[in-house]
């Protein structure tokens, strides 16, 4: 199977992650070298939205211990001051939720079955609004040596260009996935029980790690809807995307659909089969391009149920189609249609698997792993390709 180059999604550098912000003029005296380090600081937050952390990122690191002893001189805190920006000098430096619970020594904030997003003395909101606006707390990760690897790579990749920061977008965020929320690099590790809320939305509660050495168990959609409002997805090392697929912006162009359809036939032959369903591409939309089912030996001469519908862009949509009629070609449905034309026809696009796995199969597409697996037909499962 061929493999494709990743194309550049983004020509910027939202994050500045690839800069090596220097000075422009020679440096004459102290106060001036003072000034352009702190100036590199300010840089730092007006990018990141955060201050400089005790990170992996060796740039990162120097200008937090750089901050650290800036704030410890009175007299540079002193000079600084009238350049202080974003009040990174302030002794209360207090700027978020996250900074109160991580000065918290005594843990006042902690601790207990209650904390502070529980609610005594107000009306009673209904449980899905609640659920829906769950914000777990980040908790320090005793086991993130294993992890560690993961980050300083992706790091890596980031500054060599091998992935980049690209616009959000939820149909991309999935098991394995790297994403940028608030200016923390974090690792999506799981989704727990994954199921459709009554928007037809996947939920679940997640097992995210962040490379500030913490992890949470916020729920999916708290995780999707804070990389809306202050985040990126990093995309998928370049070696490892096919052609074309991946994260899309708002100049991409739509192709089509991908869909997944259950037959309604009342054949016994086609009854019989479990896990029966048609994977098909339309340029058109799907409810239009299936009204004629019943008389189509396509859709097996019979009404069909529509499962899925994947939305398609920038790509060859046929190509995709292919892609997944090959990755399944040994499930493919073996049978004879009768037209009404009195016709015999062989349906080629209708495939013997569980949903759940073609699914994942789409997705594998999308992200660019479906390289390196293949479908056991046998026991109706994704393995890893021999």
């Amino acid at each position: 199977m061929d493999r494709f180059s990743l194309e550049e999604i983004l020509e910027s550098d939202p994050l500045g992650l690839l800069n090596d912000i220097k000075p422009k003029n020679p440096i004459i005296s102290e106060d001036d070298r003072l000034l352009a380090s702190f100036e590199e600081i300010n840089e730092f937050f007006k990018i990141h939205k955060r201050e400089p952390q005790k990170s992996s990122d060796m740039h990162e690191r120097r200008l937090y211990a750089r901050l650290k002893g800036i704030i410890e001189d009175a007299k540079k805190v002193e000079f600084l001051k009238k350049y202080d920006r974003y009040n990174l000098l302030e002794e209360d430096n207090v700027k978020s939720i996250d900074d109160i619970l991580e000065s918290d020594p005594l843990g006042l904030l902690s601790g207990g079955e209650e904390d502070i997003f529980t609610l005594k003395y107000v009306p009673n909101i209904s449980k899905d609004r609640a659920e829906a606006d769950f914000v777990a707390k980040r908790k320090k990760l005793d086991d993130f040596t294993k992890y560690e690897e993961l980050f300083i790579e992706c790091q890596k990749d980031l500054k060599e260009g091998k992935r980049k920061l690209v616009k959000f977008n939820e149909k991309f965020l999935q098991k394995g996935t790297f994403f940028v929320l608030r200016g923390i690099l974090g690792y999506l590790e799981e989704i727990i029980n994954p199921k459709k809320d009554k928007n037809h939305k996947i939920d679940g509660r997640t097992k995210t790690i962040f490379e500030n050495a913490t992890y949470s168990n916020m729920l999916y959609r708290s995780l999707a809807k804070g990389l809306y409002e202050d985040g990126y997805l990093v995309s998928e090392h370049e070696d490892r995307v096919l052609d074309k697929l991946s994260q899309i912006n708002e100049d991409d162009k739509q192709n089509g659909y991908i869909y997944i359809l259950k037959s309604l036939s009342k054949d016994d032959r086609i009854v019989t089969k479990r896990n029966l369903y048609k994977i098909g591409f339309s340029t058109t939309p799907v409810e239009q391009r299936i009204q004629n089912a019943k008389n189509d030996p396509t859709y097996l001469m019979a009404d069909v149920k529509v499962v899925s519908i994947f939305e398609v862009y920038n790509i060859n949509p046929q190509k995709l189609e292919q892609l997944i009629h090959r990755f399944f070609s040994k499930s493919r449905l073996d049978l004879e249609i009768v037209g009404n034309d009195e016709k015999v026809y062989h349906p080629k696009e209708w495939f013997i698997a569980p949903i759940e796995v073609i699914e994942e199969a789409i997705n594998l597409i999308i992200n660019g792993r479906i390289v390196d697996f293949e479908y056991d037909e046998e026991n109706e499962k994704i393995v890893l390709r021999r």
